[in-house]
């Protein structure tokens, strides 16, 4: 019975069938009329384990709400009276970083929900779920001419390697909201990144972002300590730390 019970988990987490995904595909090009003026794309933070944050990633949660992006906050990434129409997550983590900054607007995280599970690999749920958010991204008319927030796993930020084990489909973000057709959009997030913002926006007409950038993560005051390195080095954790890597 177990066998069988694990068997029928894992199919709940087979990719989507070719009709389905030509359907996705019709409706991003049909819904051209309907897409937020900028989309805020960041990495979930520091982790303890495969279902909650560690220390320092509920401290970069924190930071973020009264830095960057919670109401009021001290460097707003939204400009004058914009606000977030939406904060979106994909994962655990994902849904604890965006929490605390969606709170003070009095907002819910929408989750497009992936959880661990023991033995199954997440890889086509993922990218399933990942398809989704940009479908809803871009033909939800809530959405239309505002700033969402979008939360999300790294590797499906932007990940090359990954996109090549799938060649028929589109699972990243950087494929799904066409930023591999803009020079300078890192084709990889690195592992040791919690730290950028990728910020991109659209126009009103055609499905490729008219603007793209990278900005770190900086913080000051009460949140000083939270680590903020580079692109593409190494992240400078407290000695002690319990974070994993």
């Amino acid at each position: 019975m177990k066998n069988r019970g694990m068997l029928m988990t894992r199919k709940l987490y087979r990719p989507v069938g070719i009709v389905l995904l030509t359907l996705f595909s019709f409706g991003l090009i049909a819904s051209a009329a309907a897409r937020p003026a900028k989309v805020i794309i960041l990495r979930h933070g520091e982790k303890q384990n495969e279902f909650a944050l560690c220390q320092t990633g509920v401290d970069r949660s924190l930071a973020l709400a009264a830095q960057y992006l919670g109401h009021g906050a001290k460097q707003p990434l939204f400009r004058g009276n914009d606000k977030p129409a939406a904060f979106l997550a994909i994962t655990l983590h994902t849904l604890e970083l965006a929490s605390p900054a969606a709170a003070t607007w009095e907002m819910p995280v929408v989750t497009f929900s992936s959880v661990p599970l023991p033995g199954v690999d997440l890889t086509p749920q993922f990218n399933l779920r990942t398809q989704q958010a940009v479908g809803a991204l871009m033909n939800d008319r809530r959405y239309n001419g505002k700033t969402v927030v979008m939360v999300w796993e790294h590797h499906h930020i932007a990940d090359r390697e990954l996109e090549l084990k799938f060649p028929d489909q589109r699972v990243s973000l950087r494929q799904l909201l066409n930023l591999d057709k803009l020079k300078g959009v890192p084709e990889t997030w690195p592992g040791q990144n919690y730290n950028y913002f990728w910020i991109v926006e659209f126009g009103k007409k055609g499905d490729i972002p008219t603007s793209f950038k990278s900005v770190k993560q900086d913080f000051s005051g009460s949140f000083a300590s939270v680590p903020s390195n580079d692109w593409g080095t190494t992240e400078p954790l407290p000695k002690d730390t319990k974070c994993l890597h």
